[in-house]
């Protein structure tokens, strides 16, 4: 399992409309192959900056997600109250041992 973590900036006032974009998308995302769930985080110090962490089963089956009618229609949802294009990683759980 690995994790999408899109660092998205909101226009200013646009957080509750990015918000509600959201949870209108969050069946097109869920439903993708792959997808395990996702989840939507704030900034305490920046309201305007959030972090979107998806859990997918690979890179490749968030790129293949990435060419879908689904991916295009989530970007019409939330798309408008960007900024600027999201910063987008991945990244993998780091096992500690004794944690």
């Amino acid at each position: 399992m690995i994790f999408e973590i899109a660092q998205i900036e909101i226009q200013e006032n646009g957080e509750q409309g990015f918000e509600r974009a959201v949870a209108e998308a969050k069946l097109l995302i869920e439903r993708a192959p792959g997808c395990h769930g996702l989840r939507l985080y704030r900034g305490i110090e920046q309201p305007s900056r959030y972090r979107l962490m998806v859990q997918w089963e690979s890179v490749a089956l968030h790129d293949a997600f990435r060419q879908t009618a689904d991916f295009q229609r989530w970007r019409e949802l939330a798309g408008p109250f960007f900024v600027g294009p999201p910063s987008v990683e991945h990244v993998s759980e780091v096992r500690i041992a004794g944690a």
